[in-house]
Formats: structure tokens, C-alpha cells, sequence
């Protein structure tokens, strides 16, 4: 596929809890799952990319479950991470908000589980009006089933599905300035600033 454009593309990265990633998934391991997406969040820190995480929290009650957390050194300094309390990321989060900060017009998308958190955070991500791409192994499902109903039925409908070694990152566009000349649209560092409103 096409390489993207670095100042207009943001990754996603749905739902890489220490409790969710150890359950029983299918086709891949959560390690897997895990390491492709290591693998492609290198890939965008290294052009200058913005990152964002998605972790989920059960409403209601007094606690979260153990391993709520992000997976350890999934994270870097400055990388947003964005809490949700619905299957999808966007609502009530300000996670567009965020995104429209960073001048994102195009989402690459990864997590667990396929047919869920990552689908439905899709799903609104379409209707907003994203461009969308779909890593399709650094994603897993319950079941092995649950997972190829989406990437080959849904996600193809919805956007682009690729493997992580086919996503690719070039320089951002130049645009035009007022005075005519060209400038180089780069991620605005402080938008990646945890704000209240469903970020941490």
C-alpha cells in the first residue's frame, strides 16, 4: 500500500491491557498482538507520528479488575492515553477532539479485540469522517472466526487492510502559508498533553 502521510496519520492502538491481552484469543496470542503493535508505534515515533492508547474502564463500580492497566513500556512519555467506558474509544472521551489537534485526518488502527473495541471505535471513526486503515496482525479476537468477519467482511468496507510490515510513513505534505511560501505540517506536541474530559 501507499506510504502515509506522517503529518496527517495517527495510530490507534484499542484496548492493550495486561487482562487483555492474556486471554484465550484467536488466530494470535495476545504477545503477538502485542509485539506487532510495538512494532508499528516504533514506525510512527520514528516519523514524527502521533500515538494514542485506548484503555477501557467498567463503569460503576468501585474498582477495576487486576490488569487494567496498559501493558508495561506500551507507552511512552507524552503518549496520550485515552479512557473509555464503552465498547468504542470516541464516545464521550475527546478522543476526536485530540486527534483534530494533532491534524489527523487518516487512523491506523490496531487492538483487541477485532470485533469490538477496535471495530467500534472504527465505526465512529468512518462516520467522522477518517480515513482508515486496518493492521490486521497487530489485532485479535476471541475467537478466530469473531476476527476474519471483520477484517474480511467488515474492515475492507470500511477502509484499507494491511499487515503491519506494509505500513509505511513518509514526510508530511507541504501546504501553503499565507505569504506563499511552503511550510511542512508537523504533530502539535502539546495536544499529546493528558487533558481532563476521558484522557489520563
Amino acid at each position: 500500500m501507499p506510504a502515509l502521510d506522517s503529518g496527517r496519520t495517527a495510530l490507534v492502538l484499542v484496548d492493550l491491557m495486561e487482562r487483555i491481552v492474556a486471554l484465550p484469543l484467536a488466530p494470535r496470542p495476545g504477545t503477538d498482538v502485542l509485539t506487532a503493535a510495538a512494532r508499528l508505534a516504533d514506525t510512527f515515533r520514528a516519523a514524527g507520528a502521533p500515538v494514542v492508547h485506548i484503555r477501557v474502564e467498567r463503569p460503576n463500580v468501585e474498582a477495576q479488575p487486576p490488569g487494567s492497566e496498559l501493558v508495561a513500556g506500551l507507552v511512552r512519555e507524552g503518549e496520550p492515553v485515552v479512557v473509555k467506558r464503552t465498547i468504542g474509544g470516541f464516545q464521550d472521551t475527546g478522543l476526536h477532539e485530540l486527534l483534530t489537534g494533532f491534524g489527523a485526518t487518516t487512523l491506523v488502527l490496531g487492538g483487541i479485540a477485532t470485533n469490538l473495541g477496535v471495530e467500534s471505535t472504527a465505526r465512529a471513526a468512518g462516520d467522522l469522517g477518517y480515513d482508515l486503515v486496518f493492521a490486521e496482525d497487530a489485532m485479535s479476537a476471541l475467537t478466530a472466526d469473531e476476527h476474519r468477519a471483520s477484517v474480511d467482511l467488515d474492515f475492507p468496507r470500511l477502509g484499507t487492510v494491511a499487515p503491519v510490515a506494509a505500513i509505511t510513513l513518509e514526510a508530511p505534505a507541504s501546504t501553503p502559508t499565507p505569504d506563499g511560501s511552503a511550510s511542512t505540517p508537523t504533530p502539535d506536541g502539546s495536544a499529546s498533553t493528558p487533558t481532563p474530559g476521558g484522557r489520563e
